[in-house]
């Protein structure tokens, strides 16, 4: 959390209320969220005007003037505006000024977030650097690419999708909405899984991150979007946090096991790991 929904939830949020603005000063609190040159950053932050948001994957791009300002909100990271008066907060650490009077103030429990400043040119060879995966869309997810992929890999295959080459924005609540939609059992080796199983895995992937940009995300524990509202596709879940609950597909328990270090929920019945 936040995961490629969440970020493209704020990603719009933010779009409704910086677009345009002029920023005038920044002042950071926390300096190790800074993760290119601390000086140049500071130096070349102010003066800019934000001209767009965008997004790749669970990253925030802000598209200034001549700079892209890349934030990853990592686990708890959260943005919030305030149009004059910005209230006492405990975890605020980075204060983006404008000149209208506004302010934009990153806030982060864990201290978890980065940031990062790049020349717009750059942003191509940054994500490649990180073995980004295709955006989660028809037109860019292709299906014969994640099966080759697949077949080369004897990860199981959350683990697979949770480490963003395949296809970049799930964690973990949406892989174990899409293994369970797409009837996969998390532990199933990425190399084993049939053509059929594949493109299940794949369609879903495009059908539960589109369905939950469409609720806003989901708010588990601390999650709002840039206006401090929660999402709703919590509402929506069918097997994430549903651990001891009957399946809605077949009445079997939902059962909870640890796979590579992260909890993970699936139906012992609709996914068989044989």
């Amino acid at each position: 959390m936040p995961e490629l929904p969440e970020v493209e939830t704020v990603r719009r949020g933010l779009e409704k209320l910086i677009l345009g603005k002029k920023i005038s000063n920044i002042e950071i609190a926390y300096l190790k969220m800074i993760k290119t040159d601390l000086d140049e950053f500071q130096k070349e932050v102010p003066g800019q005007i934000v001209e767009s948001m965008g997004r790749r994957g669970k990253y925030l791009l802000f598209y200034l003037t001549d700079k892209v300002l890349i934030s990853h909100l990592r686990m708890e990271g959260k943005y919030f505006y305030y149009p004059d008066q910005i209230p006492e907060r405990k975890h605020a650490h980075v204060f983006i000024e404008f000149e209208d009077g506004g302010t934009l103030v990153y806030e982060d429990v864990r201290k978890f977030g980065t940031m990062e400043l790049l020349a717009p040119d750059l942003l191509d060879a940054y994500f490649i650097s990180k073995k980004l995966g295709p955006e989660p869309r028809e037109q860019d997810f292709d299906l014969q690419v994640f099966q080759a992929a697949l077949s080369k890999s004897k990860k199981p295959i959350k683990s697979h999708l949770l480490d963003q080459t395949l296809v970049a924005g799930l964690g973990n609540i949406y892989v174990d909405e899409v293994l369970w939609r797409a009837q996969i059992h998390p532990a199933r080796p990425s190399q084993i899984l049939t053509a059929e199983e594949a493109s299940a895995i794949h369609d879903q992937t495009i059908a539960v991150l589109e369905q939950a940009v469409e609720k806003g995300g989901s708010t588990i524990r601390t999650y709002t979007n840039a206006f401090g509202e929660d999402g709703t596709m919590q509402d929506f879940h069918q097997v994430y946090d549903k651990t001891g609950q009957a399946c809605s597909r077949c009445g079997a328990v939902i059962e909870k096991f640890q796979l590579g270090g992260r909890g993970t929920h699936f139906c012992p019945q609709c996914q068989r790991r044989d």
